[in-house]
């Protein structure tokens, strides 16, 4: 594709910028790279939490009533929130509000999805450190009640995600709810290296994927989210390409969403100046930002091969990842220097450690990028923060699954 002078020059003064600013980035202590050693620098991490999770048992969904969902007891249902009974009509729709939560919304459903997703990633990654299987055993029964055996398993669909009570339908912004089964997937090829995973089973977890895809492809609330300029349609690219990424038979799924990436996920997000507009109008708009931006991040690892990268994807009139990395490391390097409104909640506690800077700084050769990583907090304990910390195992993200 010919370079236009708009692109060139935005590509130039993102390199201008981060060169700028990478001189005010904390220093490292060691020799500075962009390919950092994630094993070395989160061994610790990673067994500490590994180590606590081996006693967490399994909690699918059919063990957490939903009294108020249409569905089955292995359907996916949550509430929204920030809705409660009107006052004045009891028994009518309910009303938005703004402020605290709503705490009689049920979150069960969601709260298991999210913790299922800190339990098998951190599994899985000490497993690849250590090789001991009794990690991967314990990923594995997680997996087995989530996605194997009948009698608990989930089915692949989010159709009663964020409903407002007394309606019995979900809402597009549901789908984000399961954004965190992203990185599961991406923990089952470890975990395909296990003696204690069965071809078997192996194959029944990649049939729930595939058939999950095929609900994100064929369901009217899913293709809704999808639309969406914002990080909803973001969560919907990238549990799409994790799902699609375990079907090693077929890179047509993948192919399609290469294609999406360059001609629509680029144009519909990413403004001029690498910012993104859609998100900058919410009550929390610079930890949105980053979500957004960890999400494109990992969609770019999953879409990305030896001779294709979707790193590189630009508009002939306008940006693209190297741009938005390049408009967001500042405010990531100095949350005070964001020029937007300040978040209305748990501004304080940002940046937790993106894992976009880690990809980019491989991607683009950009170790100022990995050396800020390194210096930021891996983890938050605050569940509205966990919530739009989808990757939280980076070693996944940069190792090779097969032995």
């Amino acid at each position: 594709m010919p370079t236009t002078r708009r692109a060139f020059c935005s590509s130039a003064a993102a390199l201008l910028l981060t060169r700028r600013l990478s001189a005010q980035a904390p220093q490292p202590t060691t020799k500075s790279t962009s390919r950092p050693d994630v094993a070395a620098i989160d061994h610790d991490r990673i067994i500490t939490a590994a180590t606590r999770y081996l006693t967490q048992p399994a909690t699918p969904l059919t063990t957490l009533p939903a009294k108020r969902s249409p569905g089955t007891p292995h359907d996916f249902y949550s509430e929204a929130e920030d809705y409660w009974p009107d006052a004045a009509s009891p028994d009518g729709p309910y009303v938005q509000r703004s402020g605290p939560p709503n705490p009689e919304a049920f979150t069960a459903h969601r709260d298991a999805l999210l913790n299922l997703s800190l339990y098998v990633p951190a599994l899985t990654a000490a497993f690849v450190l250590t090789k001991d299987d009794k990690y991967a055993k314990q990923a594995i029964i997680h997996l087995h009640a989530w996605f194997i055996d009948p009698a608990t398993s989930m089915t692949p669909s989010l159709q009663y995600g964020q409903v407002i009570p007394p309606a019995n339908t979900g809402r597009p912004e549901g789908l984000v709810e399961a954004v965190h089964l992203a990185e599961v997937a991406q923990s089952i090829p470890f975990l395909a290296n296990s003696e204690s995973l069965s071809e078997t089973d192996l194959a029944t977890v990649r049939k729930w994927f595939t058939d999950y895809l095929d609900w994100l492809n064929t369901s009217r609330l899913a293709g809704l989210a999808r639309d969406q300029k914002n990080h909803h349609g973001s969560s919907w690219l990238l549990q799409a390409a994790a799902s699609a990424a375990l079907n090693t038979k077929d890179d047509r799924p993948l192919t399609q969403l290469r294609h999406m990436f360059r001609t629509t996920t680029i144009r519909a997000q990413i403004q001029a100046d690498g910012g993104f507009l859609h998100e900058l109008t919410l009550p929390n708009p610079y930890r949105m930002s980053l979500f957004n931006l960890d999400m494109l991040a990992a969609t770019c690892m999953l879409l990305s091969t030896r001779f294709e990268s979707v790193w590189d994807y630009e508009l002939q009139d306008g940006p693209g990842m190297r741009v938005v990395l390049a408009h967001h490391f500042p405010f990531i390097l100095n949350r005070g220097t964001w020029p937007y409104r300040a978040d209305a909640t748990h501004f304080n506690d940002l940046p937790i450690r993106p894992p976009s800077l880690l990809f980019a700084a491989r991607a683009y050769s950009r170790p100022e990028y990995a050396d800020l990583w390194r210096t930021l907090p891996p983890d938050t304990t605050v569940p509205e923060l966990q919530r739009t910390f989808p990757i939280r195992q980076p070693l996944l993200w940069v190792t090779r699954s097969h032995p």
